[in-house]
């Protein structure tokens, strides 16, 4: 099964450098006086820094110190720097915080975590451009998926389609599936009632759609592609307790992307004429869940 198509480095860290007031060496390093953080509070591992609660107000800041200063500091004043290299490290290193975004339109898809299936540990991992960019847009160069998603060429063709789903509102998340730690699929899981596609459909509020295409040519021809459909449709309805409907709108000429809906517990609706193609409008139901 090669896809549904959609129907429709970190960042660099800077310097740091912390002044770090000790009040008795016994005591070890507490956090600066008026700052709000208890002593001995950690963040990304580097203690005393910087968060909300742990920034001073702007009344009681300590003021910079001048490089011409560092001479004259106090015995009880420890001027802290980080070598770039260690700065590039623990940038490297940290996980990258998901996009704070209001009201979260997918209910924490990137905290679903992982789920057990028949062909092992399974989990949808939100997209990385400067991680995944060029695994993505291997697959979509693949002639059997180009067919149906039409990203094939450079990779910016597949760097656009990804930044205009992660610089929007988050309505649609795409995501990497990774099986047994491996990276094998592709997958959007996205608002199927905000998208353009609800124009063509009875959508319901909160109906959350699917899109996929499985990576590797071994993975695909042998059910594997059926059992994670079942599965992300699974942890749809698991975790979006206000969705009633899981849909999808693979093209009707994708016969094994059908069919592994189908397979999957989606029943098929009808058939929709898009502007660009005709769909088979797949629905699996939470009321069905148990019976599909």
């Amino acid at each position: 099964m090669s896809g549904a198509r959609p129907g429709t480095g970190v960042n660099g860290a800077q310097r740091a450098s912390a002044t770090v007031e000790t009040r008795k060496i016994s005591e070890g390093l507490g956090s600066p006086k008026g700052s709000g953080a208890p002593e001995g509070h950690e963040v990304h591992g580097i203690q005393g820094g910087p968060t909300h609660g742990g920034i001073q107000e702007e009344s009681d800041a300590v003021p910079p110190i001048d490089a011409d200063a560092d001479a004259d500091l106090g015995p009880d004043t420890l001027d802290l720097r980080l070598s770039d290299e260690l700065v590039e490290l623990i940038a490297y290193d940290r996980p990258e915080a998901p996009a704070s975004r209001d009201p979260d339109l997918l209910d924490g898809l990137a905290g679903w975590g992982p789920v057990d299936t028949t062909a092992g540990a399974f989990q949808l991992v939100p997209v990385r451009i400067e991680r995944d960019l060029r695994l993505v847009a291997r697959w979509m160069n693949d002639p059997a998926v180009a067919a149906f998603w039409g990203l094939a060429g450079p990779d910016s063709a597949s760097a656009d389609h990804l930044r205009t789903q992660l610089d929007g509102d988050g309505r649609s998340v795409p995501c990497l599936g990774v099986l047994d730690g491996v990276p094998m699929s592709y997958w959007e899981v996205y608002r199927a009632d905000l998208d353009p596609i609800a124009r063509y459909y009875p959508a319901r509020p909160h109906d959350t759609g699917l899109h996929l295409l499985i990576g590797k040519v071994s993975d695909r021809g042998r059910g594997l592609g059926t059992a994670l459909l079942r599965t992300v449709a699974d942890l749809v309805l698991d975790h979006r307790p206000s969705c009633g409907r899981v849909v999808a709108e693979p093209d009707l000429r994708n016969t094994p992307c059908v069919a592994a809906f189908l397979g999957a517990g989606f029943r098929l609706t009808g058939e929709v004429d898009l502007p660009d193609k005709r769909v088979a409008l797949m629905i699996r139901d939470r009321s069905l869940r148990d019976v599909l």
